[in-house]
């Protein structure tokens, strides 16, 4: 499946928080939404892209978006990676892969030569209608934080 396209409805989701609180999209109505997607929890290109949302935490809230990590783990797992990176925004637990297959970040990889399924790391800007705005299918993990940053900036009006 492939991520929605700009302009199309952004599928509606619930999920667990690394506290146990259901999230849902409708709790952002009104807002901007960085939906980013990842594959697993302390581990070193997903830590670089955690810490960069992170760093810009402040900036973006400044602009009006809530940021959203979504990775496969257990909101046990994404409590202790939140809390020893100090990450400032819930982290979503798709356990089941339902909103990552919603988004198109769930599908097949290679690694060494294998083919198997996973979360493809992407991120979707959601505008305060609900509508996706921006899609990034395949995200480098350095920097992305100042990457969708700026993209707000020239945007998000």
């Amino acid at each position: 499946m492939s991520m929605p396209d700009v302009g199309a409805a952004a599928p509606a989701f619930s999920l667990p928080d690394q506290d146990g609180n259901t999230v849902s999209l409708a709790d952002f109505a009104g807002k901007w939404v960085v939906l980013y997607f990842y594959p697993k929890d302390d581990t070193p290109g997903c830590t670089k892209e955690a810490c960069s949302f992170r760093d810009r935490h402040a900036e973006l809230q400044a602009k009006g978006a809530v940021v959203l990590g979504v990775s496969g783990d257990s909101s046990a797992s994404h409590r202790k990676f939140a809390d020893k990176y100090s990450l400032p925004f819930p982290l979503l637990a798709d356990t089941e892969h339902e909103v990552a297959r919603a988004y198109g970040a769930w599908g097949t990889k290679k690694m060494y030569g294998k083919e198997y399924e996973g979360m493809i790391r992407s991120t979707v800007v959601i505008d305060p209608a609900g509508k996706v705005v921006k899609t990034w299918p395949k995200v480098k993990p350095d920097g992305h934080g100042d990457e969708v940053l700026a993209w707000l900036e020239a945007n998000a009006k």
